[in-house]
């Protein structure tokens, strides 16, 4: 398909879903996203205070002594 025929195809279509109006309930969809239950807000409440019971405040991911002070580099061995 040619550039011309290409861009008529995409204008077509670009007309069509501009004068396009599918038919909405704007009551049910306000409802629906006024609507709330406590459930959503209190999804991660319950994790709020949560903490393992090995965890201490010392435990990292890194292991810093274990990296060059001058470059932040693993040193090895």
């Amino acid at each position: 398909m040619g550039r011309g025929r290409q861009k008529a195809k995409h204008t077509k279509i670009a007309r069509q879903l501009k004068s396009f109006s599918p038919n909405v309930n704007y009551d049910a969809l306000e409802r629906e996203l006024t609507s709330h239950s406590h459930d959503e807000d209190d999804q991660y409440a319950k994790w709020a205070d949560y903490e393992p019971e090995d965890a201490s405040e010392s435990d990292d991911a890194y292991d810093y002594e274990d990296e060059d002070e001058e470059t932040g580099t693993p040193k090895r061995a």
